[in-house]
């Protein structure tokens, strides 16, 4: 319980990364589960422009930034790819939040492989929310801890579709 407490304070706090030294590598290879269960191998976004945020359920900062990047992904479609990666040990409570947040990007439930697969992407404290922007050639342009706001992404948006 310590733990989650602790990750909710620090997610409370923003704090913007520019991450020259986080390798997209693990993501790509990551196999995770979308919310009918099923495995998705993330290769399949390689070569997009991409917002991959981390969440959960019992995260309120996680929440609250929602709204924005479903926004933000309903203005880009087809441009840049928000990818949701709940840190979740189940789909069916994951798909029910999904549903009832009205969450319209692609969401994955990361079960046991969550918190390394963000310790391998630059999140080393395992913080949430933590959002990645990387570019179509696959490198992490910046990395957030902490609520995604609209502004965020907007300044971010032209630097994911760079060519």
């Amino acid at each position: 319980m310590k733990t989650l407490f602790a990750l909710f304070i620090f997610g409370l706090f923003s704090r913007w990364t520019v991450a020259g030294d986080i390798s997209s590598t693990a993501l790509f290879a990551a196999t995770l589960n979308d919310l009918d269960d099923k495995p998705v191998a993330l290769e399949r976004y390689r070569g997009k422009p991409l917002v991959v945020n981390f969440w959960a359920r019992w995260c309120a900062p996680c929440r609250a930034e929602i709204p924005e990047l479903i926004k933000f992904s309903t203005a880009h479609k087809g441009k840049i790819e928000v990818l949701g990666i709940g840190i979740e040990d189940k789909a069916e409570p994951a798909k029910d939040f999904a549903k009832a947040y009205e969450m319209s990007y692609p969401v994955f439930v990361a079960k046991e492989k969550g918190f390394p697969l963000m310790q391998a992407l630059g999140n080393t404290k395992g913080v949430l929310p933590y959002t990645l922007f990387i570019d179509r050639n696959g490198r992490v342009i910046q990395t957030k801890m902490g609520i995604v706001k609209s502004a965020d992404l907007d300044s971010i948006q032209d630097a994911l579709l760079k060519k």
